[in-house]
């Protein structure tokens, strides 16, 4: 088996977390070969001095470890099996570490597909946002078994400032990032209600926002999205790091999780319909902090 320093990695998808990842990944000493389907994703890692291939299948080979940084399960069974195919490509007890939050069900069924050919299925869903994946800061939560554990630790530990080993299967990864995202999406959408009332309130919204987060108000998603639900209001609106439309998803994951388990969760349903009226406004494509203006659609 590869040593820690010399074991290649192969990243699919260079989205908002993948190519932060494969930076990072590059800048330790790893040897990355990087794949997406968008040529502009490809020339930015090209940038970063990462080896970028032309297809899925030329990325994997010879990886030790498949680095998947997808939006959702189609995506995820499209790479693998579909037209980009990456499965048939990679050597019998290659791991495959999907970073993803796809859904429990979907990484359960992917991991026992896997299974059969011989593949190991990690299931580590990331959260910390771009910029502490560019760090190795991310908090990753596990399902493993044994074997795909030993197989990704090195490469995990590198990304990770909190590595947590939540379980010993496929699917409890993304069970707890499915908590966490129960979490996270309720406090965009309330930070987006509360400073959307400091406005309304003839308050000035900056000077609000560092004052809830010097006191018990504060938390990681009001001073991260706060920052840019300032700017939603302009022109061009806020820089786009994280779609509403990934919490359109993501909500809809916590909402089956729940009913799955006969659970009410009606804040995190509320919360689930203001990125749901969002994307109805042709906001989908726009950063997670406009959700600001479907509470206030006029800057007060």
């Amino acid at each position: 088996m590869p040593t820690e320093n010399t074991r290649t990695v192969a990243v699919l998808g260079l989205g908002a977390m993948g190519l932060p990842m494969a930076t990072w990944l590059r800048s330790q000493g790893y040897p990355v070969r990087a794949f997406d389907i968008a040529e502009a994703r490809i020339e930015l890692a090209r940038k970063a001095g990462v080896a970028t291939f032309g297809s899925g299948a030329e990325a994997v080979k010879n990886a030790d470890l498949v680095l998947v940084a997808v939006r959702n399960q189609p995506q995820l069974e499209n790479l693998l099996w579909g037209e980009t195919g990456v499965a048939a490509e990679l050597n019998k007890g290659a791991a495959i570490v999907v970073t993803s939050t796809v859904g429990i069900q979907a990484v359960q069924a992917v991991a026992a597909k896997l299974a059969a050919d011989g593949l190991e299925l990690i299931d580590a869903p990331v959260s910390g946002g771009p910029v502490r994946a560019g760090k190795g800061d991310l908090l990753m939560t596990v399902g493993a078994t044994e074997q795909g554990w030993t197989l990704a630790e090195p490469v995990m530990t590198t990304l990770a400032s909190n590595l947590v080993r939540i379980g010993n299967e496929p699917g409890d990864g993304q069970k707890m990032k499915t908590v966490n995202q129960l979490l996270c999406g309720v406090h965009i959408a309330v930070a987006g209600e509360a400073l959307a009332l400091a406005g309304k309130l003839g308050l000035d919204k900056a000077k609000a926002l560092d004052a809830l987060m010097s006191g018990a108000a504060a938390s990681f998603m009001l001073g991260d999205r706060g920052q840019r639900m300032l700017q939603a209001y302009d022109e061009d609106g806020a820089e786009v790091k994280s779609r509403l439309d990934i919490f359109v998803k993501d909500m809809g994951i916590v909402a089956d999780a729940c009913r799955s388990a006969h659970l009410a969760a009606p804040v995190a349903a509320a919360a689930g319909q203001l990125y749901l009226l969002g994307e109805a406004q042709g906001k989908a494509a726009q950063d997670d902090s406009s959700v600001i203006t479907v509470v206030a659609p006029e800057e007060a």
